[in-house]
């Protein structure tokens, strides 16, 4: 039994909520997303809610009762509110610019790496930050893991591009021998 898949999901004003077939799609004022549930699972919707029911009691539909209800969950809170993820870009040099093609990174090679812009993701870029916007969860976590293992943070002097409140344990480096 799924903890996490018996709690209703509020379906905030603004939004339309529709089950077709085993395809669950919300729309609301950042947009349309779309998703194909899982077939051993029932979506309801009653007054404002949506309820999910499993339709056989194995071990995998237990699973996915509380995955599709944390992604359905998160479909309705991209298409009212959205999500961000913040990359900081740490190093002599380093900087990030906006163009027409996508995302121009200087993080150290001889020549900027471009990123280009998936469909439904925003970039702005302030100073060391980059900030990645969506609808869907999973492509603006995606593209921001894309983006740091391009440079990801060095443990001797932290240089590289870290998400906004990461900690990197610094290592000491090479000591010098004591003579004795």
């Amino acid at each position: 039994m799924s903890r996490i898949g018996k709690k209703p999901i509020q379906i905030p004003p603004g939004v339309d909520a529709r089950i077709n077939d085993f395809l669950f799609s919300a729309k609301g004022p950042r947009g349309q997303l779309e998703k194909k549930v899982y077939n051993k699972l029932e979506v309801l919707l009653e007054d404002e809610k949506i309820l999910l029911k499993p339709l056989a009691t194995d071990r995998h539909t237990a699973a996915m009762w509380g995955t599709e209800h944390a992604h359905i969950k998160n479909m309705i809170k991209g298409v009212t509110e959205g999500f961000e993820k913040v990359l900081e870009l740490e190093g002599i040099g380093y900087k990030a610019v906006l163009k027409d093609n996508g995302l121009d990174l200087s993080v150290g090679f001889n020549k900027p790496i471009t990123v280009k812009v998936p469909e439904g993701i925003t970039f702005r870029v302030e100073k060391n930050a980059i900030f990645i916007n969506g609808n869907n969860k999973h492509s603006v976590g995606q593209i921001a893991a894309e983006i740091r293992k391009i440079r990801p943070p060095e443990p001797y002097k932290g240089k590289g591009i870290r998400y906004r409140g990461e900690i990197i344990k610094k290592k000491a480096g090479k000591k010098a021998v004591s003579t004795g």
